[in-house]
Parts: C-alpha cells; sequence; structure tokens
C-alpha cells in the first residue's frame, strides 16, 4: 500500500521503465550507472524499488533489493535537487526500508550522508575509492587463462561469487554477465576458476565490476583483458580499501581516485574473501 510523508509524499514501487529516470538523476550526480544496469537490478528482487511522488510527480528514489533472509542493500537514494530539504528523503527512506525486515542492510554511502546513515544504525566496514584512468591504446595479446565466463562454466562462476559477496545471488548473476554490453571472463588454471570480472558501458566511462580475483596476478590478468578492447577509452573501477593489493595495482595501473564510499552495515554480514576484492561489483546493488 502507498504511504504517506512529507507534503503529501506518497512512496509507491517503482517499475523498471520507471527507473530509467532515476538512472538519469543517478547520472546527474556523478555516479556514472551502467546502460544496461536498471534491467539486471530488477531481476533480483523487482519488489525492492521505490519511488517517492508529489501530485503524482517523482521527487525522490531509493532502492532496497533483498538477497537473503539474511542480507539486503540499499542503494539509489536520491532527492530530485529542487525537492531537497523538504524531508522527502528521509520519508521515502522509511517507507522503503520496511522492505528488508529484519535482514542485515548493507550500502555504499557518500561521505554528505555518512554521518545520517550512522544515525540510522549503520556502521563503517571498508572505504572504498573510485579508481579511474584509459585504456591502453591498441589491443594487446590476451592474457594466459583469460576465457569468456560462459566458457568457464556458470556455476564455477557463481561458486566463486558466493566467497566473494555477503549472499549468493544466481539470479542478479545470471542477467550481469549476459545483459546487453556487458563482457564477463574468467581465469582459469588447472581446470579452477581464480577470479571473473565484468566490464559494461556506462555514461561517462566504462565500468568494471566485480572484478574478483585469487590475486593481484589474476585481477591484472583479467583487467588487461576486460578492457583490451577499448582502444584508449576512459574506464574506471570502485576499489574497496580493505584490500591493499586492490588498491596498490589500481595505482600501478596509473588509475586516480575520483570518487569515495563508505561500505556500512545495520549487522552482521557472513565472512567473504576480502583479499579477493579487487573491484566491488556495482555502488548501487553492492
Amino acid at each position: 500500500m502507498p504511504q504517506q510523508a512529507a507534503e503529501q509524499l506518497v512512496v509507491t514501487r517503482a517499475t523498471p521503465e520507471e527507473w530509467t529516470l532515476v538512472s538519469e538523476w543517478a547520472a546527474a550526480e556523478g555516479w556514472n550507472p551502467g546502460l544496461a544496469d536498471a534491467a539486471c537490478f530488477f531481476t533480483q528482487d523487482p519488489d525492492g524499488f521505490f519511488l517517492g511522488r508529489i501530485d503524482g510527480e517523482p521527487v525522490s528514489a531509493i532502492s532496497v533489493v533483498n538477497y537473503s533472509p539474511d542480507y539486503a542493500f540499499l542503494g539509489f537514494y536520491l532527492v530530485r535537487p529542487d525537492q531537497r530539504g523538504r524531508g522527502h528523503g528521509l520519508a521515502t527512506w522509511k517507507a522503503a526500508l520496511a522492505h528488508a525486515g529484519e535482514r542485515t542492510v548493507g550500502l555504499d554511502g557518500v561521505p554528505a550522508q555518512q554521518d545520517n546513515y550512522r544515525r540510522s544504525g549503520f556502521e563503517l566496514a571498508y572505504r572504498t575509492s573510485r579508481y579511474a584512468g584509459t585504456a591502453p591504446t591498441g589491443h594487446a595479446p590476451a592474457p594466459t587463462g583469460v576465457v569468456p565466463a560462459e566458457a568457464a562454466g556458470l556455476e564455477a562462476v557463481l561458486g566463486y561469487d558466493s566467497a566473494c559477496y555477503p549472499a549468493d545471488r544466481p539470479q542478479f548473476l545470471r542477467h550481469w554477465l549476459t545483459a546487453d554490453g556487458h563482457r564477463a571472463l574468467a581465469r582459469v588454471a588447472d581446470g579452477r576458476v581464480t577470479g571473473y570480472g565484468v566490464i559494461r558501458p556506462g555514461r561517462d566511462a566504462h565500468r568494471v565490476g566485480p572484478l574478483f580475483a585469487d590475486t593481484a596476478e589474476d585481477a591484472r590478468a583479467l583487467l588487461d583483458a576486460l578492457t583490451a578492447d577499448l582502444d584508449g577509452a576512459p574506464f574506471a573501477v570502485d576499489v574497496p580499501e580493505a584490500n591493499p593489493e586492490a588498491v596498490a595495482l589500481a595505482k600501478s595501473l596509473g588509475l586516480t581516485p575520483s570518487f569515495d564510499t563508505a561500505r556500512m552495515y545495520t549487522g552482521p554480514v557472513r565472512p567473504v574473501a576480502t583479499g579477493r576484492v579487487f573491484g566491488v561489483t556495482t555502488l548501487e546493488l553492492g
């Protein structure tokens, strides 16, 4: 049922078509969402996307996507610039957060909102920086052992992802790996997946995410292969500071930090192989 809030704000669930507008808002904030992101996001939890409206006009948005009985992720917390400071964001937040129930909720918070998130029960886990740069020109030879993700086997890739993320997410990944414009690669050694990554076109630059790998060498091979066809075009990857090798790799490639967030949780999450996370999937869905 719709919920009423400040200035007759009405919060309801959004459709994928309506979410196109929210993607435009995110782009205006400099978040550079991927061009095919929204369709993939809705496959995970189609009931987890909310719009706040005044007289039918969208003024605020948020997503609270449930991944498992224990874990949800909050993103796209936005209020239209001309409607800020009127309580619409908090009203939308409260209406949507109930969707998570008793689950632990994660988010990647921009610096301006982190104090507000703490007051809502979120605690800092680690910081993330978006590292950006340009791909080499020309076409380098393919790194050894890097193959299309489908050649490595979907179940093997899903199993690898499970160790690197706080919840299993097969429904989402089946779409993320194959969405229009997305390119998914895996590295395989002795018949075993030692990492995988996805690159997709964005508004301002290509986005790499996730980038999960056993070692910095595996991550470098995947990143080289993912960006091999960009021919000097810009790309970016969101690097968690919790993995020092990931930060060192980004810097060694001449990438520079351009955008900071903080991963925060409302409670415990299952153990994650932090040392394998060289780039998070998205700041919007984790």
